[in-house]
């Protein structure tokens, strides 16, 4: 399949409404990025983050409820699907996030991209009462939600008795409008439980790492695939990419300035977590991703909320360059 791309919205999470104080505006400025990239046919979704707390550390700044702005992000916008990247399952009961999903779908016509995974951020787990399970308990109830889910989506009157789970019989209708259940994607690059679980159930993974990760989880889930029979062609293969784009001849320091000043960080350090850079520097990191096996890059441009230009500069100096 040819290479597709979304974008995120800035919602807070990032630090990337700070400069905005009225909550209202900063609601505004985050979906007027989801219109625009509504209208560039460059963009086929756009995307949330589930978290409470921002990062790099927790703050008293916005962070917008990840399946609230879903919702409303789906009826102000018309063409681009709308996912989250990724819901965290130790934060909702997984017969209810289904039911959540299938009334989103709904409302979006068929537009959802369910994003789900095992969380990791302690502190906001902490903080909201969750606890933080071990990470074999993470996962063993990350499997248990997964295919709740799925029992939610697919039978009339579904029942499920697990180690961490139990349903008996709850009816979820309208189940949605995508067949045979909204478009799932399962975040993680976890070997043993993760990938499995992309390769019975998901419709996409999502996956970090450089090039030569990328290829061995791929060659993982491809593993996966065959033992339960499932063509692996057929799994979007996403990564997310934060990007800085820079002007020629540009000053990095400069061009970055009120990003580390909102994040708290170093060049060198935003520089791990970005590639700062022109386009022609962008174009070669994201074939590098596409060459590794990706076929659906999700951007984060960090002051996006306050020059929505960037949306059309990344469509058009990037996009059009990736074989």
């Amino acid at each position: 399949m040819a290479v597709q791309f979304g974008v995120f919205v800035p919602q807070g999470w990032r630090m990337d409404l700070v400069e905005i104080r009225d909550p209202v505006e900063q609601y505004e400025a985050m979906t007027q990025v989801a219109k625009i990239a509504d209208l560039i046919s460059a963009y086929d979704s756009v995307w949330v983050y589930d978290h409470f707390h921002t990062v790099p550390k927790p703050t008293l700044e916005t962070t917008f409820e990840c399946w609230t702005i879903t919702a409303a992000l789906a009826r102000d916008t018309q063409r681009v699907k709308v996912g989250q990247m990724v819901s965290c399952l130790g934060y909702r009961n997984p017969a209810y996030l289904a039911k959540v999903a299938s009334t989103v779908d709904v409302l979006s016509h068929g537009r959802l991209y369910c994003g789900i995974g095992a969380g990791w951020y302690e502190h906001e787990w902490r903080a909201y009462g969750y606890g933080f399970p071990e990470t074999r308990d993470r996962m063993r109830a990350f499997r248990e939600a997964t295919q709740i889910m799925v029992k939610m989506w697919t039978e009339e009157r579904p029942t499920f008795q697990g180690e961490y789970f139990t349903i008996n019989e709850p009816i979820n209708e309208p189940k949605g409008v995508q067949k045979p259940y909204p478009s799932l994607w399962i975040g993680g690059g976890g070997e043993q439980v993760t990938l499995k679980l992309v390769a019975q159930y998901g419709n996409a993974c999502n996956v970090g790492g450089d090039p030569d990760t990328l290829r061995h989880k791929f060659a993982v889930l491809q593993g996966h695939c065959e033992t339960v029979g499932r063509a692996y062609d057929e799994i979007i293969r996403s990564s997310n990419l934060n990007v800085i784009l820079l002007n020629d001849g540009a000053d990095p320091l400069a061009a970055t300035e009120k990003i580390r000043a909102a994040l708290g960080m170093s060049f060198e350090e935003l520089s791990k977590m970005a590639v700062v850079g022109t386009a022609e520097t962008v174009v070669a990191r994201v074939q590098g991703m596409v060459d590794a096996g990706v076929n659906y890059v999700i951007v984060y441009l960090p002051r996006v909320a306050y020059d929505r230009d960037l949306l059309h500069r990344f469509a058009e100096e990037v996009i059009p360059h990736i074989d």
